[in-house]
């Protein structure tokens, strides 16, 4: 069951739990959790330069362009032919999921659909650690000292966009640019759709829908 390799996607909006979701498929099925947010991160570090372009939007607080995510992503999935992965935060927008097209076929595309309030409620409590780009959140993973990164001891910051003011433009953002994403992978029948306010809730349903493409390596009574 687990010869052929499974290549698939995770889509939800800021604040969604996709990368909570990724983190278990991961742990649960072995597939590698590639994060395009982790990639840029490198390569900034790095000084790459494509890193050095990705800098210049990201100072500016633009988004990322098409042509800069691109490169970073298919460079690492290169590296990777012969693997099962999960791809967190990329394809964002059509032009993206065309440049997947070319180098391979998804299995299952998984979109995380969460009410509003709940986005906008869980985006107001999430802080982070900008070096290392670990993120908590008040209710569920709050840091052990209140303002300070658990690891360095540095302090945290709350992003100008996850402001609660914010997070309803990211939100039109974010469908205006999915749809058509979301379309083509449900006109091709490899689409999932999971709605919800708790991922605790959601996580049966996406373990369920992994356990009948791959073999699980961990259960899921784990969690």
């Amino acid at each position: 069951m687990a010869s052929k390799l499974l290549r698939a996607v995770i889509l939800g909006p800021p604040g969604s739990g996709k990368g909570t979701v990724c983190q278990r498929i991961a742990q649960s099925f072995g597939l590698q959790h590639l994060s395009s947010g982790h990639f840029l991160r490198e390569n900034i570090k790095a000084n790459t330069e494509v890193g050095d372009m990705a800098k210049q939007y990201i100072e500016k607080g633009l988004l990322v362009p098409d042509h800069v995510i691109t490169r970073v992503m298919m460079s690492e999935l290169e590296n990777r032919r012969g693997q099962h992965w999960l791809l967190d935060g990329f394809p964002r927008t059509l032009v993206q999921a065309e440049a997947l097209d070319k180098i391979c076929e998804l299995d299952l595309v998984i979109t995380l659909n969460i009410p509003f309030e709940t986005l906008k409620d869980r985006l107001s409590r999430r802080w982070i650690h900008p070096p290392s780009g670990r993120v908590y959140n008040l209710d569920f993973n709050p840091p052990h000292v209140h303002g300070f990164d658990d690891i360095t001891g540095e302090p945290l910051v709350q992003q100008e966009d996850d402001k609660p003011e914010a997070v309803a433009a990211r939100l039109r953002q974010y469908k205006d640019v999915a749809k058509p994403v979301i379309e083509l992978y449900k006109s091709r029948g490899v689409l999932h759709q999971f709605s919800g306010t708790e991922t605790n809730k959601i996580w049966p349903y996406v373990y369920t829908l992994f356990s009948n493409k791959i073999t699980p390596i961990q259960s899921k009574e784990a969690y």
